[in-house]
């Protein structure tokens, strides 16, 4: 298991920051019998899957794919939104430029650091993830959910109680991760009633953490 821990961002106001998925990202780890989704990769699953998926076509230079998780019984996902992916969003950007982003969009609390190894989602916040550097696979959705490519530039939204865990990374593998107005936020592992209640109470942001107020999760997410 991952360890939370501070590090050292850059030399602004915001020095030490508190990673909420974060933890050594390691050496790539194998990924036997494990599916992944390319930004060409957007049919919706299978009969009897937690997961659909579908393309919202391009926003910018960025395109976006949508992802739904059903309630695995452990990890809530959420039922309302959809996670978000922007494909190659931050190319080129570094950490400190991607958080410069996520902050002139409402998305503060930043933390750069890696995915904590083991499903866990967060039932008070969405949560902000831009990869600023290397690459990864990632599963959404908890054990019954999707295993994704990400890399440098991607940005992943993820609804609150949204199941994430590293399955594999790059050893320069680098998030930063964000939260609308600046929310504080709480990790959990497994759903009760009180959590799934927290997580309908989370509402939808005022602004896309990308594009700020004509971003496409103001047009995707419904409130």
């Amino acid at each position: 298991m991952s360890v939370l821990r501070k590090i050292v961002v850059w030399t602004t106001p915001l020095v030490l920051l508190l990673a909420a998925c974060g933890g050594h990202s390691g050496s790539p780890r194998d990924t036997e019998g494990t599916g992944s989704m390319s930004h060409e990769d957007h049919s919706a699953g299978t009969a009897g899957s937690s997961m659909s998926a579908s393309s919202t076509g391009n926003h910018g230079d960025a395109k976006v794919s949508t992802l739904h998780f059903n309630d695995d019984g452990t990890i809530p996902n959420n039922q309302k939104f959809s996670v978000l992916v922007y494909h190659g969003a931050f190319k080129g950007l570094n950490a400190e430029q991607i958080a410069d982003r996520f902050l002139n969009n409402n998305w503060g609390n930043n933390w750069v650091d890696g995915v904590f190894d083991f499903h866990h989602f967060h039932s008070t916040s969405h949560e902000v993830l831009g990869i600023a550097g290397g690459s990864g696979e990632i599963q959404l959705g908890g054990p019954k959910g999707k295993i994704i490519k990400v890399k440098a530039g991607d940005v992943l939204v993820l609804p609150a109680g949204t199941g994430h865990k590293r399955i594999s990374a790059s050893s320069d593998f680098s998030v930063v991760g964000g939260y609308p107005n600046g929310q504080d936020y709480d990790t959990q592992t497994k759903e009760t009633a009180a959590i799934k209640a927290n997580i309908a109470k989370v509402g939808k942001p005022d602004q896309d953490p990308v594009y700020g107020k004509k971003g496409p999760m103001l047009r995707l997410w419904k409130k």
